[in-house]
Order: structure tokens, then C-alpha cells, then sequence
């Protein structure tokens, strides 16, 4: 069922704004086989990478109020280009500081994940642009002694809060020092339902963890946004592969974003590695791409550049794919819900036959 997809001709009016904005807007579509009983479900999805460009050294609100403006402007390229759905990269009001090991003033970037300025701000443009807006922030939660975490807010096309995810895994490796700030999160594995079919987001370090994708499309998701934050001497290597594979495996169209740029911090901080101390994470090398659960996807954007990609979706495929490979059919969840039920026991011994 491996199908090449076509590129997307945009009108001049998104290719001009394109331009004037100074983003990279690239479109790619992926069909499905026409149905008897179903009509076309036709979606537009982008997803946003992007710089971040005010110096980590300026005050809190000059950095995020710069990255609303700049991303802003990008969303309404996206209106132009048609897109129905939207998601940002992790974090994405902020500069991705969590390397630092420093509490301030990078804790000062969380905000309320229903009020907060941002989603406020995303509310009124996702209702301007009859647009759902995926909106990854660093959370505070005053409900809970004013914890942290790593969220996803999900706001309707109407400008309505729908709900937030927050992220399931937390990685300890290299420069991601998050667990110094947040820990896993509490939410599950929500699909949310919008006008334009059910989404749900595996937030960054989530994407190595087969069991995550999986729960997502068990519970319906027939798009899967994972925004990310990871830079090239680390995960380059497995980006192409994971999102990927996660389409395949579970039969639902997959959304990969990573940032890009080198973010430069005030004070030096050590990778425990023996090499010497630095002010930078490293390059995050962008190429964010889409895939289909046929295993086709798109080109990826660029390493460098702030780009919007835009795909073009059938979500017939989604099933159609489903009833032509069987993966969710053979599966066999009950043979592995008990074996999973074994390896967590304390007293469990794995099964291994050796020769007597």
C-alpha cells in the first residue's frame, strides 16, 4: 500500500507571506483509495520549527512576548496555507534551558495551562483561524503547590480550551537534565477529539518508547503529534526511523517537529562526560516531517531554517491500512498484558530455557 507523496501547490498569497514572514513553507499530500461508503476525510496539518532568536540573557517577557509575536506570524501563514491543525515544537515559549540544571529565571517561563498568556493568546487565534492549535508549554500548576510540568494544551478551532497532556517519559541522558525541573506526567494517554479528527501528542522523549505510541492509538488517535526538542550529536540517527515506525505500527498519521538553532546560555554547565564546560546545548537540527500509516512521509524540513510543514491527509487511510495489514487484529493484547503483569512483580524471573 506504499505510496509516494505529492508535493502541495500553495496559492501566492501563502507563498508571499511565506516570504515576507521568513519561513520555509513546504506541503506535501497523502491519499487514500476512494471508498463506496465513506466519503474523503481531508485534513490539513502543519507543524511549526522554528529559532529561537531574543537572547537568553534578555528579561523573561521580552523572550516569550518575541516568540508569541514570531510564531503568531507564522500562524497566519498557516491560515493562508489552509491548515485545519497545528502544533508548535516543546517548549516552545522559551528557550530550551532545562541543560542549565539552574532554576532561575528559567522557572519563571511556566504559566497556567487554561490561563495562562499564552493559551489566552493561542484561544484568540485558533478561533480567528478556525484552526486547532497544539501548544506544548512548561506548566505551573497552582492547584498542586505550584509544580511544574512539561504540557501539551490542546485548544479548539472555536478558541476553547479542550484539555492538555503532559509528557509521560523524562529523559536523563547527556544535557536533558528536565527530571531538575519536572517529572513524569499524570494524564495518561488522552486522544483529543476536534472537528477535524483525533489527535493525541507524544511529547519528545516519549517517541523511544513503543508502549506510549501504542496506548495512543489504542484509545482512537488517528493523528500523533510529537513535539521535541533533541539535537544531532545525541538522536539524529533514530529521528527518521521512530515517528515513522510509529505510523506503521499503530495505523495513524505521525507528526515529527524539532527545533532548530543554537541556543547560547549565560553561565557554563558541565555534560559529565569529562569534556569541558559549555554555553550551549548544540544545534537542534530541525527536519521535521510527517508519516503515514502506510509507512510513506514527507521530505523533512530543514536542519537550520524556521520552516511550516503542511500535509494534506486522508484519514480513510488510517483504517484502510488497518483492514490490509492486520497489526491490530494480531496483535494479541492479552498475552502481553499478562506477561507485562508478570515483569513488574518484584519476585519475577525471566523466561529463559537453558540445556540441563
Amino acid at each position: 500500500m506504499n505510496q509516494k507523496c505529492n508535493p502541495i501547490t500553495f496559492s501566492s498569497e501563502a507563498t508571499s507571506l511565506a516570504k515576507e514572514v521568513g519561513v520555509d513553507l513546504r506541503g506535501y499530500t497523502f491519499t487514500a483509495r476512494k471508498e463506496d461508503l465513506r466519503r474523503p476525510r481531508i485534513v490539513r496539518v502543519g507543524a511549526i520549527q522554528n529559532t529561537v532568536d531574543i537572547p537568553t540573557t534578555a528579561p523573561i517577557h521580552v523572550q516569550r512576548d518575541a516568540l508569541h509575536e514570531k510564531v503568531s506570524n507564522i500562524l497566519r501563514v498557516a491560515a493562508s496555507a489552509g491548515v485545519n491543525i497545528i502544533c508548535f515544537q516543546e517548549a516552545w515559549t522559551m528557550p530550551f534551558a532545562f541543560c542549565t540544571r539552574e532554576k532561575f529565571p528559567w522557572c519563571e517561563f511556566a504559566e497556567d495551562a487554561e490561563h495562562g498568556p499564552t493559551t489566552k493568546l493561542m484561544k484568540e487565534l485558533a478561533k480567528q483561524y478556525n484552526m486547532v492549535i497544539v501548544s506544548p508549554i512548561l506548566e505551573r500548576d497552582s492547584n498542586h503547590n505550584d509544580t511544574i510540568w512539561n504540557t501539551a494544551v490542546v485548544i479548539s478551532n472555536n478558541g476553547n480550551f479542550i484539555g492538555k497532556h503532559r509528557k509521560n517519559h523524562i529523559p536523563r541522558v547527556g544535557d536533558f537534565n528536565e527530571s531538575t525541573y519536572y517529572f513524569e506526567g499524570d494524564t495518561g494517554h488522552p486522544v483529543f477529539e476536534t472537528q477535524f479528527g483525533k489527535i493525541a501528542i507524544n511529547i519528545c522523549y516519549g517517541r523511544h518508547h513503543p508502549q506510549n505510541w501504542m496506548m495512543f492509538g489504542l484509545n482512537g488517535a488517528e493523528i500523533v503529534f510529537n513535539p521535541s526538542a533533541t539535537i544531532g550529536a545525541l538522536s539524529e540517527p533514530l529521528w527518521g526511523i521512530e515517528a515513522r515506525n510509529a505510523a506503521i505500527a499503530n495505523g495513524y498519521f505521525t507528526v515529527a517537529i524539532n527545533r532548530v538553532g543554537t541556543e547560547v546560555f549565560p553561565n557554563e554547565f558541565t555534560s559529565a562526560n569529562g569534556q569541558p564546560a559549555h554555553k550551549d546545548f548544540g544545534p537542534f537540527y530541525g527536519s521535521s516531517y510527517i508519516a503515514a500509516p502506510d509507512g510513506s512521509r514527507t521530505p523533512a524540513l530543514s536542519r537550520d531554517k524556521d520552516g511550516l510543514l503542511v500535509a494534506e491527509l486522508d484519514l480513510n487511510l488510517c483504517r484502510q491500512v488497518k483492514d490490509f495489514w492486520g497489526f491490530q487484529m494480531t496483535q494479541r493484547l492479552p498475552l502481553y498484558a499478562e506477561s507485562l503483569a508478570k515483569v513488574t512483580k518484584p519476585d519475577y524471573k525471566p523466561q529463559v530455557i537453558k540445556e540441563n
